[in-house]
Order: C-alpha cells, then structure tokens, then sequence
C-alpha cells in the first residue's frame, strides 16, 4: 500500500525557506550597505558641522554622499543579474 503525502512538509518547508533566504542574500546585503553608507557618511558630515561650525553643510554633503554611494551598491547587486 502507497502512503500518501501530504500537503505541508517540514523538510520540503526548510529546503523552501533555505532557497529564498539564499537569493535574497545580496539584496538584503546591499539594503544594509545603503542604510549604513547614509548613517555613517550623515553622520561624519555632522560631526564635521559640530566641530567646524559649518552646520547644516556638513550633514548634506555627508547625506548626498551617503545616498550616493548606498544606491551605487545596490545598483551594482540588481543590475549584475
């Protein structure tokens, strides 16, 4: 007698989120590289205003960096496919 299988799986459920958690690797990773390129470069902008007094220059030019080098990341991970 057949056993029949039947709809959910644990091990088919793994292999399945194993999978999506492998093809979303670079984009999560280069989401992050964006987050933290604007945190970090807006970051050292305004500390530059705090020390040279020149606010609020300092924090654009970091943000506009930040945001600059952030999408050319994540341009480089969608656009290689």
């Amino acid at each position: 007698m057949e056993k029949k299988q039947s709809g959910f799986s644990f091990k088919r459920s793994a292999e399945s989120f194993q999978d999506n958690v492998q093809r979303a690797g670079p984009a999560a990773g280069a989401s992050y590289t964006l987050i933290g390129a604007i945190v970090l470069l807006g970051g050292i902008g305004y500390a530059v205003d705090q020390w040279r007094g020149t606010a609020p220059w300092g924090l654009f030019v970091g943000l506009i960096l930040g945001l600059t080098v952030g999408f050319y990341e994540l341009a480089k991970v969608v656009w290689h496919r």
